[in-house]
């Protein structure tokens, strides 16, 4: 439902034409369809399609990896993180054959392991390899701030740093409304509340849905194609390979970065307090170990 949703997003804005790719025989075809079909009505005129092999995808600008497995009853951790690392890597090899030249954004899960596949089956420079979760969490927080103060979300600046994960870090300190700062405005209780909200975001609607969410996530993702194929140079919150920013040296993790036509132009380094950094820290190492475990799972399996 991301992927599909994306591509809707996407045809919406009438920037790109989309392919859609699928295993399962007329599953991406008939979406794609169906989306072609919504054009007259909503006034775009993108080419749609479906297949279920890469040979359509020749040539494309940015590569979406949205392909993975949800966790299941009796599925461990490593089960789940096992058939994703398999399903990632399958893809983006296919995919990388057919356009050598493009960008990846990885939203599969665990998406910070997830990015690490990619750039390794890719062979493709940090820059072109790019992670979307911060621009999700950062939206939670957001609507959830200007929820609780009844104000329009256009009013509330925030970012959301680090795994996109129960690590995650919203960054109250740099959170503003209108321009104030969001301390100011809302309580300390109430605020760390809203913070672990976003934190449980996923979760929430898991519990309601009982799937993954897929209309914000497909949004973020749309709003990373937009600024990739148009060169708007977007100062947003992504999954990155930092390489001494932050402290950090080896790993994908989420900070603001500049997203232009090359992907990743420039990595912003935000000032952290001793708290926030402590924080972060917490955060990547988190995403350490989902890494540290897919070298051993790898180990294993050969």
């Amino acid at each position: 439902m991301v992927g599909a949703t994306t591509a809707e997003r996407i045809a919406d804005w009438d920037i790109t034409d989309v392919v859609l790719v699928d295993i399962i025989e007329g599953k991406p075809q008939g979406i794609a369809l169906d989306l072609l079909e919504s054009g007259p009505v909503l006034g775009f005129d993108t080419a749609l399609t479906g297949a279920n092999d890469y040979a359509a995808t020749a040539g494309a600008d940015i590569i979406v990896i949205t392909s993975g497995s949800p966790r299941k009853p009796g599925m461990s951790r490593d089960d789940l993180l096992t058939v994703n690392m398999n399903i990632v890597r399958s893809v983006t090899t296919e995919a990388v054959k057919h356009s050598p030249d493009a960008i990846i954004i990885v939203v599969t899960n665990p998406l910070d392991a997830m990015c690490h596949v990619a750039f390794e089956a890719s062979g493709f420079p940090k820059e072109r390899v790019i992670g979307q979760a911060g621009i999700l969490d950062t939206a939670r927080f957001r609507a959830f701030i200007a929820q609780e103060l009844d104000v329009s979300v256009d009013e509330v600046a925030a970012y959301v740093l680090g795994g996109h994960g129960d690590t995650m870090v919203p960054l109250v300190r740099y959170c503003t409304v209108a321009g104030l700062p969001v301390s100011e405005l809302i309580g300390a209780d109430r605020l760390e509340t809203i913070v672990q909200r976003t934190r449980d975001g996923g979760a929430e609607i898991v519990n309601l849905l009982g799937t993954s969410a897929y209309y914000a996530p497909a949004a973020a993702t749309a709003e990373m194609v937009k600024s990739i194929l148009l060169d708007k140079k977007r100062i947003l919150p992504c999954a990155a390979l930092l390489e001494g920013e932050f402290g950090i040296d080896g790993l994908y993790v989420g900070v603001p970065v500049k997203l232009g036509a090359k992907g990743i132009e420039q990595i912003l380094e935000v000032k952290l307090n001793k708290e926030e950094r402590q924080m972060f820290e917490k955060s990547a190492n988190a995403v350490k170990g989902l890494v540290d475990d897919m070298a051993r799972l790898k180990q294993a399996a050969s």
